[in-house]
């Protein structure tokens, strides 16, 4: 009895560490940090992304500076683009997008009854393995795919960001670089962290 117990006990720890290592996989520990008020904001561009009843919207979020005043640019993937200046508590926010100035943020439409939340980088991540280069920024199309115009790489963003076209035997980057993601609705707070 005690000898099953003993192995039915590094069974659980077995397959909670796999778990545990599984989940630590899907996510970069670049750094990356942002915490957007939308509350405050209230940007269209960025709501249309973080609404969980219409998936398949994604925004891309960077930062400007202008005279002098940091603001946040947004362009979703239905063509609407939009700023809104940072302000006292925005200044005081560490923040870092990504690679290089860069986070996509939206709901995938694989699973529409159980829509999940994903912020990417910004950055293609076979050009960024292949060369350390951080300025192969990915466009996006209305079907809710990420395309890098270097290396014609297609990932689809709906479905945990995959390479869906133009990969090539021996990629090491399969798939996009993904952070954690939470938000509190539409116009509530976006958190993005590694």
């Amino acid at each position: 009895m005690r000898a099953w117990l003993t192995m039915a006990a590094v069974a659980a720890a077995a397959a909670l560490t796999a778990a545990c290592t599984g989940a630590e996989e899907e996510y970069s520990n670049e750094p990356c940090y942002l915490v957007f008020d939308n509350a405050t904001h209230q940007n269209s561009t960025l709501a249309t992304a973080l609404e969980p009843m219409s998936p398949g919207v994604f925004c891309h979020i960077s930062t400007t500076v202008r005279s002098g005043a940091t603001y946040f640019v947004f362009s979703n993937n239905h063509g609407l683009s939009s700023e809104s200046i940072a302000n006292a508590v925005d200044q005081q926010r560490t923040r870092r997008l990504g690679r290089h100035n860069g986070l996509i943020v939206g709901y995938g439409n694989a699973d529409i009854t159980n829509p999940v939340l994903y912020a990417y980088d910004a950055q293609c991540p076979a050009c960024y393995t292949g060369t350390g280069l951080v300025d192969r920024t990915l466009s996006t199309d209305s079907r809710g795919f990420a395309t890098c115009e270097n290396c014609h790489r297609a990932y689809d963003m709906n479905n945990g960001g995959f390479i869906s076209s133009g990969g090539k035997e021996g990629d090491t980057a399969t798939r996009l670089t993904r952070y954690r993601a939470t938000c509190t609705g539409p116009l509530g707070i976006l958190t993005v962290s590694n």
